[in-house]
């Protein structure tokens, strides 16, 4: 219903959502303002090096902020990125002048929201050089009470692009009918629509064994699993898609193909973003590209990516051509 960018980092939209029946307004308000909050994931500073600096209350000659203002100021900034694990960028600057988020070095994948964060205030022509650990995850993550003594400090991972989420129900028609209003607010690494879709797609992944209930038999040895029991009750083996693949194709591969989503596969971030835009969602999909299909998303996609689409589906007897046909 609404959009709007009120800064570089922070954005707002409304949606609305009806008819509902009664009671479910509630119900996908609830799960969806969780998700929003805590399932879609982020880019952040984890880590960062100095030189010369003992403890993270220390200060650094030609410096006006100390060491831990700068961190604080290096936990602001907001980056946008498809990486997934650990990389590293830098920062380099000569003063008199002012650092900023500009001034990071940062590996192709990542993308700074606003250049124009604040991070430190040279006051002297010295050099200013810092060591970063860029990571994507999800939530909030607090960093260790330890004492590093190398100049390697800790910084804590906020990686949520959700600045907050609110919903509100109201009567829609009759007195059995409801309409769902939800507000989101994110910081800029991404649009409200976008961190609506990766929340709906998080809900939706949650659910996937749900779905496949029916298809495969999950006989849990409970004799050969005593470390999952907790009291009366036993704790299943966690659910990994490679584990119960062949079942699921054995019991009923249409079905099953269709109920597994390419974010299930391991792929990376890149390959994973490529299909999307390919409007590949499901493994059922993947299975039905043609070979001039995989041969105009070369345009994107790397070999390496084509490679590591190929080994998976090899290594689940899913084809059987050999690579060098693309």
């Amino acid at each position: 219903m609404e959009s709007r960018t009120d800064s570089k980092r922070l954005h707002y939209s409304r949606f609305i959502l009806s008819p509902l029946m009664k009671g479910q307004a509630d119900t996908i308000g609830i799960a969806m303002r969780r998700a929003l909050l805590g399932e879609v994931e982020g880019t952040c500073i984890t880590r960062s090096k100095f030189e010369n600096a003992p403890h993270e209350y220390s200060t650094i000659f030609g410096i006006e902020e100390s060491v831990h203002e700068i961190l604080m100021n290096l936990k602001e900034i907001v980056l946008r990125s498809d990486l997934y694990g650990t990389r590293n960028a830098s920062i380099c600057a000569r003063g008199p002048g002012y650092v900023t988020a500009q001034d990071i070095i940062l590996p192709p994948s990542v993308e700074i929201v606003d250049t124009a964060q604040h991070i430190a205030s040279l006051t002297k022509p010295i050099d200013l050089r810092i060591e970063l650990q860029i990571e994507r995850s999800r939530g909030y993550r607090m960093k260790t009470t330890k004492n590093y003594q190398d100049g390697s400090y800790p910084i804590d991972a906020v990686s949520m692009p959700v600045r907050n989420a609110n919903y509100s129900i109201h009567p829609y028609g009759n007195e059995k009918q409801e309409i769902l209003f939800l507000e989101i607010w994110t910081n800029g690494s991404l649009t409200p629509r976008e961190a609506l879709y990766e929340a709906s797609r998080n809900l939706i992944d949650l659910f996937i064994p749900f779905l496949n209930a029916e298809e495969q038999d999950l006989n849990f040895d409970l004799e050969d699993n005593q470390n999952g029991f907790q009291g009366r009750f036993p704790t299943p083996p966690f659910f990994t898609f490679s584990e119960k693949f062949h079942n699921l194709i054995k019991k009923n591969k249409k079905i099953a193909l269709k109920y597994i989503f390419i974010d299930q596969l391991g792929l990376s971030r890149r390959t994973y973003n490529c299909l999307k835009r390919s409007n590949i969602h499901t493994l059922s999909d993947l299975l039905s590209l043609a070979h001039k299909d995989f041969v105009r998303m070369r345009i994107d996609l790397r070999v390496e990516d084509i490679k590591q689409i190929l080994d998976f589906l090899e290594k689940h007897s899913l084809i059987d051509e050999p690579k060098n046909q693309l």
